[in-house]
Parts: structure tokens; sequence; C-alpha cells
């Protein structure tokens, strides 16, 4: 991987992250301060009340209603916990043989609250590091159950066991491994070890000294999660152009993340920090539809629910000796943008790349030799399927997060996602006959009809014969009337 500069722009009401590499963007994160939400968050609550029929407790935990925990989640045996595999699963002991009412509970958020419904609890806490899950009421260690062979989870559990037992702040505790965890060195692991040991040290010392209703832990924020699952080898400098968050970010790195912290640089430049690499162009770039290729190519990028859909296309390049030559280049340009442009709009899912045919198997063998070469760099867990039949790469990209669209951007109000709308003569039309229908059940004395300046000024050029026609045929008046705020679909037929 190359060397990365990673930019940290803050402000009250967002914080974005740009990963650079050679002086071009390569992923993009976001977090705006209203849209966090309390999942992960870990409180010291008060039992207000237990349900022995619905095997519930309300509790609260200082928020503007109380929280709810199932038996479920009580029970660090019972069924409902973190799900690693071999953990043992019991019935649950009934809720109320295990908690009271005036009960402090240490408790983490697992659902945020949802309309009237209190946000959902769990006592059975878990704390996410780069590589780990930290469970300190459970001293099994489990394994993602996406991570390869028999053989190597076993490998991974007992190095993680090792480690665990040889750390000075051993106090016992289980640990899952994440995906990432796979190929993680024995110094990334132990530091991720007494990174969340020392978090939950600090956890219970608070709730020791802390009333109930009182906030613990909060899951990081994006700023700290740069420096606790962004920051390798291949970091150069993390640079932030907000003091006060440098401040907090020394103070952070200092007690989880020391390796970091030569890193970390403030940034008093006069020009915003994102204007550094043209990544606020490049954040437009990556919301368009189209990719332009140096060559003269370009990508159609389409997201849909299911899948995200890329096609290949050789625009104005003709720089090669022969059409097979501008078809390989053309294909082996777009590999490394679709590559990057997977990181940069953060896509997740099915994904399914439709490069421009290639009758040699020399040429497609490259291409997908280079497409997994680019995806190599990707942080996010990618598989890639040869051609298939009919031409087309299949792939899947692990969901992280929610894409860069997604989070930027919302569907359409006036076609409402679909990407087009109706031509104003077919919404002529559906006036007109919308008209016939009204006349058959109600007898007005005029029909007055409210619809986009477009679709008024065709009824009144285009459609007027047709207009008239349905007036003489109904035998009632039809006024029009043009309305600036509505959408080239909207309309309104009203009885007068």
């Amino acid at each position: 991987m190359a060397g990365q500069d990673i930019l940290i722009n803050w402000a009250p009401q967002e914080t974005r992250v740009a990963i650079v590499e050679n002086g071009i963007v390569q992923e993009l994160h976001i977090e705006r301060t209203l849209e966090r939400g309390l999942v992960g968050n870990i409180y010291l609550g008060k039992v207000v009340r237990v349900l022995p029929g619905m095997q519930s407790a309300f509790v609260d935990i200082g928020l503007e209603r109380a929280a709810f925990l199932h038996v479920a989640d009580l029970n660090v045996a019972g069924a409902g916990g973190p799900r690693s595999e071999g953990r043992p699963e019991l019935p649950p002991v009934p809720i109320e043989r295990q908690v009271f009412e005036g009960q402090t509970l240490t408790v983490q958020v697992i659902k945020d609250a949802i309309g009237t419904k209190g946000a959902r609890l769990s006592a059975q806490v878990s704390i996410a590091g780069r590589m780990l899950v930290f469970l300190p009421h459970d001293n099994h260690i489990g394994i993602s159950q996406k991570i390869g062979s028999h053989e190597l989870r076993e490998q991974l559990r007992a190095r993680v066991q090792a480690l665990a037992t040889a750390d000075p702040d051993d106090k016992g505790g289980g640990f899952i491994l994440r995906t990432n965890a796979e190929e993680a060195s024995d110094e990334e692991l132990a530091e991720d070890i007494g990174y969340l040991r020392r978090a939950w040290a600090l956890i219970r010392d608070r709730a020791l000294r802390s009333p109930p209703g009182t906030l613990l832990h909060q899951d990081l924020n994006l700023a700290e999660r740069v420096l606790r699952d962004l920051v390798n080898e291949d970091t150069q400098t993390i640079r932030i152009d907000s003091k006060l968050q440098y401040d907090a970010l020394q103070l952070f790195g200092a007690a989880y993340m020391p390796r970091a912290l030569a890193k970390l640089e403030l940034y008093r430049g006069e020009r915003p920090i994102l204007d550094l690499f043209g990544i606020e162009e490049e954040i437009v770039r990556a919301l368009a539809r189209r990719v332009e290729l140096k060559s003269g190519g370009y990508l159609i990028i389409d997201q849909t629910e299911a899948l995200t859909t890329v096609d290949v296309n050789t625009g104005g390049f003709v720089g090669a000796r022969n059409f097979d030559d501008t078809i390989f280049k053309t294909n082996l340009e777009a590999a490394g943008a679709l590559a990057r442009q997977l990181r940069l709009r953060n896509l997740g899912g099915i994904i399914i790349a439709d490069f421009i045919d290639m009758t040699r198997t020399d040429h497609q063998e490259a291409v997908l030799a280079e497409l997994r070469k680019q995806l190599a760099r990707d942080r996010t867990r990618t598989t890639v399927s040869g051609f298939t039949q009919l031409g087309l790469v299949e792939m899947t990209r692990k969901r992280t997060r929610e894409s860069l669209a997604h989070m930027l951007c919302e569907p359409c109000p006036t076609c409402q996602g679909r990407g087009q709308v109706k031509t104003a003569r077919s919404v002529c039309y559906d006036i007109l006959r919308e008209i016939l229908r009204e006349a058959r059940q109600f007898a007005p004395k005029e029909f007055r009809v409210v619809a986009s300046a477009a679709v008024v000024e065709m009824l009144l050029d285009e459609e007027s014969t047709h207009l008239a026609g349905l007036s003489e045929f109904i035998g009632r008046p039809i006024s029009l009337s043009a309305e600036a705020t509505m959408n080239p679909e909207q309309y309104d037929i009203v009885l007068m």
C-alpha cells in the first residue's frame, strides 16, 4: 500500500475524514453529530419497573423515556447475547429472580429509541476494538464466522488466549475476533487487548463513583475511530483543523494509541484542509452517476436497493492501434477506477461490473488480475468471481456503513428516486382521463385543472383540440391554471 495521509475536517455539526494516497482521495468518512444515535453507549441504569409477564424491565438511564431490558439480554449464559461459535445456550432464569426495582445495573444500548418506544438495552456489555470485541462478563473466545478454515480459527483462538493471559491488566473477560483480525500481527492484537481492558477499567471506575442515569462510556466518535481503526504503518500524517479536537485526540492517543501520536498534526493553514487535495470537488464527483477515465472512456455507476451495477464504456478513446487494444486498455484503467470508486463511495453488497467485451482470454485474465490487485488495498473485505458467460464480473463487498450517496442524499421528491419523470404529454393524457372519470360521477359547473407550466402550455397548444373535444363531450367548461411549485407529474382537478 502506498503511503497515506489522513485529513480530518471538524465542525460542531459534522466531522469529515479523507484518506489520501499519492495525492488521490481513496476514502471518505462522514459523521453528523445529530445522527450518531446511542447504540454502543454504556450507562449506569436504575430499574424502575419489572414486568414478569413480559419477562422484561424498564430501566432509567437518564433519557426522556425509560429504556427496555428483556431477560434474554440480561443473562450472559442465556439467549440474546453476542453469538459466537461454541457458546452454550441455557434457558434464562426468570427476570423477577434476577432484578428488582431500585437496583442499579451497568447496561448498553443495543437499539435506539423509535417513536414512542424507548431504547433497548443489554446487560451483556461489549466494547469494540479494531481487531477484537471485548466481553467483560464472558470468558469465552469466539471467532467471526467469516474467518476461513477451522485450522486458522483454532490458531487465532490460541494466539488471542495466550496474549490475553499475558496481558498485565488481565482481569478476565472474553473476546470475539472480528473479520479484520485474520491477518493481524501479535503486536496489533496485544495493543487491541490492552486498549479494550483499559477502557473497561475506566467504565467500572466511573460506575462506582457515579449516580444512576450517568453515561459511563460513549462509543468513539469518528476522529477517535480514525486513530483506532485507520492508522497503520503506511500512515504518514494525520492532520486535523480543530485545536479543540487535536487536544482531545492527544489525550485519547496517549491513553490508548501511543503509536499514532507522532503522526498527529494540527493544521493551521489558511485554506480549508479539504481544499488541499481538491476533496470538496471529489465529494461532488463521488455523487455523480458518470465517472470519467483519463483515456476518454467512462464508468456509469447505478446504485439500487439490491445491488450496484457498473458499466464500462470506451467513450472517445481511440488511442490504441486496433480496436482490441482500445478495449483492453480501457478495461484495465476501468478496473483501477472501479476499485477506487467502491472505497470512495463505500458501496457494499452485490456489485456487477459490465466490462467491454474482450475476445482474448489473456486480456480478460489481465483485467481480473488488475482488479484484484487494486481491491487488495481495500480494508473492507471483497470477493471477486471470474467473467460469467455474459461477460460480467460478479463481486461482493462487505457493508460496513451507509454509502456516501445514502448519507448525503435522499430520493428526488419529483421522480421519487426513479431517475425519470413522465413527459408533459403523458401527464396531459392522465388529466384528460381523470376529467372524464370525474364527469361520470359529478356534475360541477366547471372543471379547473391546476398543473405545472409545461403541462398547461401543452394543453393550450398541441393538445388544445383534445381538450376542446373533451369539454364538448362532457358538456362542461375546462379552465387551466399554472402552478409554479408543482413538479412535472403533479396536477389537481378542482370541481367548481
